[in-house]
């Protein structure tokens, strides 16, 4: 009987060390001056100066991609998935008024392919160097017998600093105050499991098939848009203290997301009449789904609201940064969201 080693129980150390050796680059890419330690190290060291604050609070957050990680295997293309996780932790950490500082990722699979660690790690590095924080360190961990061989799963950690006295957690949402939306290119990262089951398994449609509904793109291309960060487009809004309340539009849509920065005794009127990807419109027609689950299940076009008593100058401001803000409703008395008229 031949001796067993790691390798033949299914976790290959010279494969992670491979894939380890083709992300380095693109991880030091976004490194900057407060960060202290070197790949390989246990933790990572990140100098805590707050440079302009006088009460820093640190904001962290974490998500997964979720199951756009299958619509990525069969596409063949982790490149982006990376970076619908970095820019979905920055957008959740916005709300409150936190800018990124340093990011921390986990990787975990069946068996390892050093080339798909490096796209997904090099996607990680592209946002973070976008959104202008550090992608401090990670973990990489193969696991046959608990995932498939092929299959992926990503998670990750983002910590953030904002000034207390600018901490935005919806209590200065009054009623009165308007909505102004900004749009998302496609689902983000929410609401996988429904499309799959509607495009794939219901309507028998692959990655690579095409529909009159979304123009030049695959089905595959639709599904794997990017998630869009509003970090850059945001900060003149709070630099200019401009912002009630935000709220980053994810699983549960607008309504359950718009809901958890509402004050007691405030509601929202939704005024829906923003252009709608057409993703979300092959979904509902494939798939017979009602208007409420439609609105449950996906952010449909809107990403992002934000809360003001000054609608004009943020619209304005938000034109400025090339974005392309739209009126989304406003807030209300009482503690309901409600749709000011049917229709995706």
């Amino acid at each position: 009987m031949s001796a067993i080693d790691y390798r033949n129980s299914g976790v290959d150390i010279d494969e992670g060390l491979r894939a380890v050796d083709l992300m380095k680059r693109e991880v030091k890419k976004t490194f900057n001056d407060n960060v202290l330690s070197e790949l390989g190290h246990f933790g990572g060291l990140y100098k805590a100066e707050f440079p302009g604050m006088t009460q820093p609070v640190l904001v962290a957050s974490m998500d997964g991609v979720g199951t756009k990680l299958k619509v990525a295997s069969l596409m063949g293309d982790y490149s982006t998935v990376g970076c619908d996780l970095v820019n979905h932790c920055v957008n959740d950490i916005l709300v409150q008024g936190a800018r990124p500082l340093f990011f921390l990722d986990y990787i975990a699979c069946g068996k390892l392919d050093a080339e798909v660690a490096a796209q997904i790690v090099t996607g990680l590095a592209k946002a973070c160097s976008e959104n202008g924080c550090a992608l401090l360190g990670g973990e990489t961990a193969e696991m046959p017998g608990f995932y498939n061989s092929g299959d992926y799963d990503v998670a990750g950690t983002i910590v953030g600093s904002v000034d207390r006295c600018r901490i935005i957690d919806g209590s200065a949402v009054v009623p009165g105050h308007r909505i102004i939306g900004l749009p998302s290119n496609g689902l983000h990262t929410n609401g996988f499991s429904l499309a799959r089951t509607v495009l794939f398994e219901k309507a028998g449609l692959t990655v690579s098939d095409h529909h009159s509904l979304l123009g030049e793109d695959t089905v595959g291309e639709a599904l794997l848009k990017v998630h869009r960060s509003y970090l850059s487009q945001v900060k003149p809004l709070l630099d200019q203290e401009l912002v009630t309340g935000m709220a980053h539009i994810t699983g549960g849509g607008v309504p359950g997301n718009l809901v958890r920065i509402l004050p007691e005794g405030c509601g929202a009127l939704i005024t829906p009449g923003w252009d709608v990807p057409p993703i979300f419109k092959l979904i509902k027609e494939l798939g017979g789904i009602s208007e409420v689950e439609m609105r449950r299940a996906f952010n449909l076009g809107a990403g992002f609201l934000i809360t003001t008593s000054q609608p004009e100058k943020v619209t304005e401001l938000l034109l400025q940064a090339g974005e392309e803000p739209f009126a989304a409703g406003e807030i209300t008395t009482g503690n309901s969201i409600e749709y000011h008229r049917e229709g995706v």
